[in-house]
Order: C-alpha cells, then structure tokens, then sequence
C-alpha cells in the first residue's frame, strides 16, 4: 500500500522508498482490448514505469473496445453492473489486477473533469457513483486516486470537494490527488483539502512565448504562467503548510504539437521530456510522470487523432523518451533522492534564464547539478568535502569518471560536447 514517508514530502510502498515515475494512459479502459492492455502493462513495466494515471470513464461514448458500456443512461447513479468478462467494470478490474502482479500503480479518476464541470457528474449522484468504485476497488493495494481530470478545481468545487471526502470516506488507505488544468496546481483550491494527500500540477503544453493562444485552454487571467519553467511549481508547493509531495502530473508530451493547436507550429521532442523531468526532481519534486501524445489517446491511425498525433500508440510504446526514463529512475534511486534537498544556493553565479538555469539537488550522498544547455558553470563544494565526480548522461544512461573534485568555493565545471542538437548532462559528485 501506499503511503508518505515521515517528512511527507515522498512516497512510501510497503515502508520502503517509492519513486512516482508515472505515465499518462488516460483511454486505456475505452480504447484497448484486453490483450492490448496487457501488452501496453508489460512493455511500461519493463521500462520501470511505477504508476499509471487512468481515467476510469473519459470519453461520452463510455464504451470499452469489446462494446461495453459503462454507465446505464448516461447516468453516473447507474454503473453497468453486466458480470461478463469483457464488460466494463470487470474488465477494468482485471487490468487493475493485471497491474498489481506487475508491480504497477494504478492511479484511478473517477471520470475526465468535463463531466464534472459540465454537471453530468454532480453532488446529487457523486455519492452513488463513488461508493460504487470504493466497492469494486478500495480493497485493491496498488490504487491510489486522482480526482479533477484537466480541469480547474473553480469549475465545480463543491463537487470536487464531495468526490474527495467521499473517496476519503470510502477508502481510508489509498491516497488521493487532484489532477488539474494545464499550468495550474492542485493547491490552488485544495491546500487546506483534508482529504488531499499530495499535490498534482499540470505544467502543460506551451512555450515561454505561448501565453495567449486565443483557444479554449487560454484562461491566463486566472493562472500563474511560468512558460516552460516547471520546477517553478515545485518551489512554489515546497513552501506551503501542510507539507505534501509534489510532482508534475503533466508536462509536454513527447511529440505533441507545442501549444496543442496549430499543425503549423513544431512538436515537443524527447529532449523537452527529459528536461521537465531533471528540472523538476532537482528542485524536489516526489516523482515524475512522462507522456506520450499517441500513447495518452492510445491513437490506432484509422481514427480521427488529436494535437497533431502522427505515430499509432503501438509505434509510440518504443519511443526515446520513454526508455529515458528508465535512467531517470535509476539515478535517483542511487543518489537517494528521498533524502534530497534543492541545494541552489551551492551554484555559483546561477542567473541565467530559461534553458540556461541549472538546477541542483543535494542528497545524503550525492550532489545532482543538471545543466540543459550544458554551457560551464561553478559548484561550491565546501559542503561536500572531497567527491569523486562523474558526467552522467541523460540520453544513454552512462556516465563519465571526471576524478576527484576537491572542496573549493567556486570549482568550475565544463559538460563535455555531444556534437549534436541538445547537450544537457548530469553532474554527479559522490561523497
């Protein structure tokens, strides 16, 4: 089961160190089959993927592949209670089951936001419809809740609020989150929630430059635009009382179109994904959920795709990104990120902006310095006292033994030169 560690601002599975590496399968329920499903578990499991965020009902046709509905009537009082094997609760029971055995966390929303917003889902049958879920899934160990679903918690507070206290109510030992709009955080409307157990923020899709896109996402008046700079969130929900762990629920997906909407405009790239991702550990978030723009609408090609999808999600599964993440894992597990603090103040002369802000994490055992544009900068060891000093590289997962690094005010450091489009590297030094 999971859990938060005593400082609570990580996560705990069986007592022991969890780190979030998530992934975005929002459709998974409606748009595989069974063995699809199985397939998609397994490669992401290999991978080291740890949670799944899944909408358990996303889209209004709320039917899985083999024709089941999910709801009678549209009516979210009235869950299909068909026992088949391929109908839609059972089925999904299967796959959460399926999930447990591989070792994977299923991080379950009890619907896409739009259906909350738009009141299909509401204080009058939310009661009905999540005792429904807590019977069919509060007994399972690997689940843990999402609720929201790309939307602003102001949209249907008192609804939110209902389905969080009732999912607090029903299933008082599987945590609870929020997953809100693009470029907004959770403790935006639930810092003080009792039932919230970590907050969730939605770094989102656009550019630095991006700000208003004359779409239906704008909604800038009402947001905290960063741009690109998510390990802003992180420092932002760091600070706040009561402590909780932090993570980005959603940045760029690989191979989206930059701002979601205009063919014209170029798509994010496995780059982009690994600097949401170093970005916001360094500054100390609990994990880190990747996506994948095929993967998240699970795209065949024969249908109408979303956001510029060019690959099906069987073509998607093998993408870079995702395989990069598995390095992403591992180096924090080594360093023990668990114990980690943001450690800025050790970067001398810190003040670029944008791609040339570095960040640095301090741990029990290592200092992590990540640079995206992989131009020279200085580290304050004095803290550290003598290290031995490694280049990791976030692409290939390898590392490069640079010696000893002495204890100095201002010791200077030089990535070394990929030759290629993007140069971010990892510093390690290792006490």
């Amino acid at each position: 089961m999971l859990t938060l560690n005593e400082d609570r601002r990580h996560f705990l599975l069986d007592g022991r160190p969890f780190f979030w590496l998530g992934d975005t399968a929002w459709l998974l329920f409606q748009k595989l089959t069974f063995q699809e499903a199985l397939l998609y578990l397994e490669n992401r499991r290999a991978k080291g993927f740890t949670v799944l965020q899944v909408t358990l009902v996303h889209t209004p046709d709320y039917r899985n592949r083999a024709g089941y509905s999910a709801l009678l009537e549209d009516d979210f009082a009235r869950p299909n209670p068909d026992p088949s094997p391929d109908a839609y609760w059972p089925m999904v029971r299967s796959l959460v089951d399926a999930a447990a055995e591989k070792g994977l966390m299923m991080a379950l929303l009890p619907s896409w936001g739009h259906f909350v917003s738009s009141g299909k889902l509401n204080a009058s049958n939310a009661d009905t419809y999540i005792d429904f879920l807590s019977e069919r899934f509060g007994d399972c160990e690997n689940v843990l809740w999402l609720a929201g679903g790309d939307v602003r918690g102001s949209d249907a507070p008192e609804t939110f609020d209902r389905i969080g206290r009732r999912l607090r109510e029903k299933c008082p030992r599987q945590l609870i989150g929020f997953h809100p709009f693009g470029r907004c955080s959770s403790s935006q409307w639930f810092q003080s929630a009792p039932w919230l157990d970590f907050h969730l923020f939605q770094s989102g899709h656009r550019r630095y430059d991006q700000v208003r896109l004359n779409q239906w996402d704008d909604k800038v008046d009402a947001e905290t635009f960063v741009g690109e700079d998510n390990y802003r969130y992180v420092q932002h929900d760091r600070a706040l009382s009561p402590v909780r762990p932090v993570l980005d629920g959603e940045p760029s997906y690989e191979f989206i179109l930059q701002g979601l909407h205009d063919k014209a405009q170029p798509y994010w790239q496995t780059r982009d994904v690994r600097r949401y991702a170093y970005w916001s550990l360094l500054a100390g978030a609990a994990g880190f959920t990747y996506g994948s723009n095929a993967i998240m609408q699970f795209w065949r090609g024969t249908e109408k795709g979303a956001f510029g999808v060019f690959e099906t999600w069987q073509e998607a599964l093998h993408n870079p990104g995702s395989m990069q993440m598995t390095h992403v894992r591992r180096l924090m597990e080594e360093i023990h990120w668990q114990t980690g603090v943001p450690a800025q103040d050790l970067l001398i002369g810190n003040t670029g902006v944008r791609y040339d802000y570095n960040l640095a994490l301090k741990t029990d055992c290592a200092l992590c310095v990540y640079s995206y544009s992989g131009k020279p900068f200085s580290v304050d060891t004095r803290s550290l006292g003598e290290t031995k000093g490694w280049w990791f590289d976030p692409v290939s997962g390898g590392r490069s033994y640079l010696g000893s690094v002495p204890a100095g005010a201002s010791v200077p450091f030089a990535p070394p030169d990929r030759r290629c489009d993007q140069n971010d590297w990892v510093l390690l030094l290792t006490r």
